[in-house]
């Protein structure tokens, strides 16, 4: 065929498909083509719905660091169906019972000053601290970020309040300083952790937000992690034996525990592991990542001073847990049914032994110990999912409100916080702890209303 024939061929085709496709694009229009309809919401302004979302980049090199004043304060949230809440959400109601009759004062938060590292005011929709003492690494930075990640997912929707909160390991508020005819009112303190004999407000652990000083990452990318790591070897493939590993020397129990490791004379079917995490710092963590520890049928959870931020790494890990019964409480742990979660453990003279006969009876019923295993790791990926930690955190913090009877002001001490002037201190400019923030950073408000808490 000839050049100009192969051209006249050539443009006889391109005008009939120009042809048929107005043709087609007009009869769209008419009869409601899917196509046609997607491509005209896609550039039509007036069907679009916008999408908030804030600015991912920070400017550290702005001396006089300043929170935005263009946010949005608060954002309209369409009225979809939200689903139901975690049962654990129940246990709101329950750490707030004692200010439930007579509510919460101004003198009864300002009594928990002496116990607080700082104290968080919310007032429209803004943040602001007023730090007292200085916490364990940066347990309070973290915390601190993950409440103004809330605000972020749900601006204008956290109501206005005033609260203490402490950092440490131990509890601090004791039933016994406030019964009896001498008893004073209680304090209302947040924290991780309470037990029965203490009424500390329980919170969600900073290292939901990441742990950068141990090189334990946010929470979502930590569980993303550990659902892969599971994947590496099938349960009846994985040692028939318990794991641990971790630092002895936080409690005479743990102590008590290394007495099972394996020697010449006696073999208690655990292999245990001390972490030292000075000469992990030094080598880059290499041998302490989560999910590379998925690796046996069996993984102990033993508490240290008080509660400890590994358990919901262990019950993610489809070992079946072997939890020497603990004395204290994380927020979610409360909904964990033995037996169908775990394997509860006896903390007595006898942990070794009852260890032994835990594996024992796992590695004579693998398909029962599997399952128990697995309910955990699900109860771990369904309910501890980012999305509820926040929803959890909304709830507390809304239900704590309600109870208030003044007006939450601003403290003459406190400075604003945000996203921006967080990640840009110069003490939070380390890397790891500014890569986390970034990393768990909200990028913009949900557009669906929080779950459905539960009844009491």
């Amino acid at each position: 065929m000839s050049y100009g024939k192969r051209w006249a061929s050539i443009t006889i085709f391109i005008f009939v498909f120009v042809i048929s496709f107005v043709y087609w694009i007009d009869k769209s229009a008419l009869t409601g083509n899917y196509f046609f309809r997607t491509f005209a919401t896609t550039i039509s302004p007036k069907k679009s719905s916008v999408q908030v979302e804030f600015p991912f980049k920070f400017n550290c090199s702005n001396l006089n660091l300043t929170c935005p004043t263009n946010y949005p304060v608060t954002i309209e949230k369409e009225g979809s169906s939200p689903v139901a809440c975690p049962e654990y959400m129940r246990w709101i109601h329950e750490d707030l019972r004692p200010w439930k009759s007579a509510g919460i004062t101004r003198d009864m938060v300002e009594s928990g000053r002496v116990y607080a590292n700082f104290r968080l005011v919310i007032v429209k929709g803004k943040a602001y601290v007023e730090k007292y003492k200085g916490s364990y690494q940066t347990r309070d930075v973290f915390t601190i970020w993950g409440i103004l990640q809330l605000l972020r997912l749900y601006p204008g929707k956290v109501p206005d309040l005033e609260l203490m909160f402490w950092c440490g390991d131990e509890t601090v508020i004791k039933k016994r300083d406030h019964q009896g005819p001498k008893a004073t009112s209680v304090p209302p303190v947040f924290h991780y952790c309470n037990d029965d004999e203490t009424l500390d407000i329980v919170f969600p652990d900073w290292s939901f937000w990441g742990w950068p000083e141990i090189d334990i990452k946010p929470w979502r990318t930590t569980l993303e992690a550990l659902k892969e790591g599971n994947k590496r070897i099938e349960w009846k493939d994985r040692k028939p034996y318990a794991f641990w590993k971790g630092n002895p020397y936080m409690s005479r129990t743990r102590m008590e525990l290394m007495k099972c490791r394996i020697s010449d004379k006696q073999d208690w079917n655990v292999h245990l592991y001390i972490q030292d995490w000075g000469k992990e710092s030094k080598q880059g963590f290499k041998n302490s990542k989560l999910e590379d520890q998925c690796t046996h049928r069996y993984k102990i959870y033993i508490e240290g001073s008080t509660w400890s931020v590994s358990e919901k790494y262990i019950l993610a890990c489809n070992s079946m847990t072997l939890l020497l019964m603990p004395q204290y409480h994380e927020f979610f742990t409360r909904s964990l049914v033995p037996m169908q979660h775990y394997w509860p453990i006896k903390v007595t003279d006898n942990i070794c032994r009852d260890l032994k006969l835990a594996v024992e009876w796992g590695n004579n019923h693998t398909d029962k110990a599997q399952a128990i295993g697995e309910a955990a790791s699900k109860f771990i990926q369904e309910n501890l999912k980012m999305d509820f930690i926040y929803d959890y955190i909304f709830h507390l913090l809304s239900e704590y409100s309600k109870l208030l009877k003044f007006e939450p002001t601003i403290p003459l001490g406190a400075l604003e916080v945000c996203s921006e002037t967080m990640a840009c201190l110069e003490g939070n400019k380390f890397w790891r702890i500014k890569n986390f923030m970034v990393e768990s950073m909200v990028k913009s408000p949900r557009d669906t209303l929080p779950c459905t808490m539960p009844p009491p």
